[in-house]
C-alpha cells in the first residue's frame, strides 16, 4: 500500500463524523488544560483513560492525541496573556510573547502562536506519515536483545533528559521498574510483591498509578501554591499579522519546525528541550539579538513551531517501535493495551485504520485548533477567575469514578490515594515523577525481552554486545549518560530547566 492509498484509508476513518466529533472533543480538552496552569495533558489523559475503555479504538486514541497537542496550542495564550504558561513547554513563549503583550501585541503574538503551530503540526505529521512505515518494517527484524537494548536507551536518554537530579531521575527509573514487577511472574505464575493482596497478582493497574502519581499529586501541590491570577490585558485587538511580521516569523518557524521534528522522537522531554533550543538557536542567529526578551516576534515563532512539531514526532516510536518517548506516549501506550491492541511494528499491519486514522486526525485536529484557538481567548482567559478549590472536587471524584469503572474493584481506588501521596512527596523532595511512570511501563517489556533473549542464547549474556544493533544501542545509551555527566553539559542542562521553573 504506498502512502497516498493510505493516507486515503486514514482519512476515511479521521473524516467519520463521530471520530471528528471526538477529535473536536479532545483539541478541546487540550487547549483547556494548556490554559489552566497545573492539570497540563499528561493529567488530563490519565485520568480520561477510563472512559476510553467503552470507545472503539479510532475514536479512543484519537481523542487522546488531540488532547496532547492540543495541549501544545493552549499552553501559549495564557503564556502571552499573563505570563503564565499553562504547559512547560510554553515557558519560553512566554519571554517574548508577554512583552508583545504588555505593547499591546498581544492578537500578532497569539496569531504567530497558531499558524506557526498549525504549519509545524502539519509538517511534522507528514513526516510521521513518510517515516514511520519503513522504520516499523525494520523494527521486524529487532529480536529480544535488540528490543532490550532499545528500551534501555530509552530509559536512560530519558534520565538525561529528565528535570532535576540525575542520580533521582535514575532513582525513579528503578522505584518505576520494581513497581512493573508486580504480579505473577511471567514464565512460572509465580506471585512477586504482592504481599498477600491477591488484587496484586495481576500486576498494579496502570490507571491507578498515573491518576494518583500524576493526577492527584498535582492537584495536592496546586492546592499548597494556589495563587490569585490576574489577567493583564483584557482586550486582544488585531490578530492578523503584518507584511513584515510575516517576513520575521518565516524563517524561524521553518528552523524551529526541522528542530522540533527531530528533537521530538527523543525520550524524556523532547518537547520541552526543542522549544528553549529553538529559542536559543534564534538569539543567535538574529541580527538583533538585544531585542530578545523585549518582544521579538521571531522568540515566539521560533519556540511554538518547535514544540508543536516535537509533540507530533513523539507519536513515531511508539507507533512503530511501542517504545513512549515521554509520560503522555506512555499512556497512551495504555490506551492501546485497554482496548486490546499492542503497540509497536505490528500495528501497522494489523490495524491499518487505526494507525493511519490517528496521523490523519492530526491534520484534522490542526485545522480545527487554528478555527478554535483564536476565536475563543476570551473563554480561555475568564476559565483562569474559576478558584481551584471549586474545580479540584469535581476532578477527583471524576477520576475515582472512571478507575473504578474499569475492574469495579475498591482496591484500585485506594491504589490512587496511595500513588497520590507518592507522586506529591517526591514532588516535594524534588524528584520528577516521570521517569517513574517510564519505567514501570518499560519495565514488563524490559525483563520479558532480558529473559528471552538470555534463554534464546542459552545464558550467555555476550549476546546484547555480539549482534550488531543491540551493541550499537547500548553504545548510544552509554554515550547518552557519559554526555549527560559532562560538567559543560549539566551546566547547560540545568539553565534549561531553572528558565523552565
Amino acid at each position: 500500500m504506498d502512502l497516498f492509498a493510505s493516507l486515503a484509508l486514514g482519512f476515511s476513518v479521521a473524516l467519520d463524523p463521530w471520530n471528528i466529533f471526538f477529535c473536536f472533543i479532545g483539541v478541546l480538552l487540550g487547549t483547556l488544560v494548556g490554559v489552566l496552569p497545573g492539570i497540563g495533558p499528561t493529567a488530563t489523559i490519565a485520568m480520561l483513560l477510563p472512559i476510553t475503555f467503552t470507545l472503539s479504538p479510532a475514536s479512543a486514541l484519537i481523542m487522546l492525541a488531540g488532547i496532547y497537542y492540543g495541549a501544545q496550542y493552549g499552553g501559549s495564550t495564557t503564556a502571552i496573556l499573563i505570563n503564565l504558561p499553562g504547559e512547560s513547554s510554553a515557558a519560553v513563549t512566554a519571554i517574548d510573547g508577554y512583552q508583545m503583550a504588555r505593547q499591546g501585541r498581544a492578537g500578532p503574538a497569539l496569531a504567530t502562536a497558531a499558524l506557526g503551530s498549525f504549519f509545524a503540526g502539519s509538517v511534522s505529521t507528514l513526516l510521521l506519515a513518510y517515516f514511520a512505515p519503513p522504520l516499523a518494517r525494520a523494527a521486524l527484524n529487532f529480536g529480544p536483545a535488540e528490543y532490550f537494548s532499545l528500551i534501555v536507551l530509552g530509559l536512560l536518554v530519558s534520565i538525561a533528559l529528565a528535570h532535576g537530579s540525575i542520580i533521582k531521575a535514575l532513582g525513579m527509573i528503578v522505584i518505576g521498574l520494581l513497581l512493573g514487577m508486580v504480579g505473577q511472574d511471567i514464565y512460572t505464575g509465580q506471585p512477586r510483591f504482592t504481599f498477600g493482596f491477591r488484587e496484586l497478582f495481576g500486576g498494579i493497574n496502570f490507571v491507578s498509578v498515573a491518576v494518583g502519581v500524576f493526577g492527584i499529586a498535582e492537584i495536592l501541590r496546586n492546592l499548597e501554591n494556589e495563587q490569585t491570577r490576574e489577567v493583564m490585558v483584557k482586550k486582544v485587538k488585531n490578530l492578523w499579522l503584518t507584511k513584515d511580521d510575516f517576513k520575521r516569523i518565516a524563517a524561524p518557524v521553518l528552523r524551529g519546525t526541522v528542530l522540533g521534528a527531530l528533537l521530538g522522537v527523543l525520550p524524556g522531554g523532547g518537547h520541552i528541550l526543542s522549544s528553549f533550543a529553538s529559542y536559543s538557536a534564534e538569539k543567535r542567529l538574529s541580527k538583533n539579538p538585544q531585542e530578545f526578551g523585549k518582544g521579538a516576534i521571531e522568540g515566539v515563532a521560533g519556540p511554538e513551531s518547535a514544540n508543536n512539531a516535537a509533540a507530533q514526532t513523539s507519536f513515531i516510536p511508539l507507533m512503530t517501535l511501542g517504545i513512549p518517548a515521554h509520560p503522555v506516549m506512555a499512556l497512551m501506550v495504555g490506551a492501546f493495551i485497554l482496548q486490546g491492541i499492542t503497540p509497536g511494528p505490528n500495528v501497522i499491519n494489523d490495524e491499518p485504520e487505526l494507525f493511519w486514522g490517528i496521523i490523519a486526525s492530526m491534520w484534522v485536529g490542526n485545522v480545527l485548533l487554528v478555527l478554535l484557538n483564536l476565536p475563543l481567548i476570551g473563554l480561555w482567559v475568564k476559565m483562569l477567575s474559576i478558584p481551584y478549590r471549586i474545580l479540584f472536587p469535581s476532578i477527583v471524584l471524576f477520576a475515582c469514578i472512571g478507575c473504578y469503572s474499569i475492574n469495579l474493584n475498591l482496591f484500585d481506588i485506594y491504589a490512587i490515594a496511595v500513588f497520590g501521596l507518592l507522586g506529591y512527596l517526591l514532588i516535594r523532595f524534588g524528584c520528577e515523577p516521570a521517569p517513574l511512570l517510564l519505567g514501570f511501563v518499560l519495565g514488563p517489556l524490559l525483563e520479558e525481552h532480558l529473559r528471552r533473549a538470555m534463554i534464546i542464547s542459552r545464558g550467555d549474556p555476550t549476546v546484547f554486545i555480539t549482534r550488531p544493533i543491540s551493541a550499537t544501542l547500548l553504545a548510544l545509551a552509554l554515550a547518552a549518560v557519559i554526555l549527560a555527566l559532562l560538567p559543560s553539559i549539566r551546566k547547560k542542562r540545568d539553565e534549561v530547566f531553572v528558565e523552565e521553573d
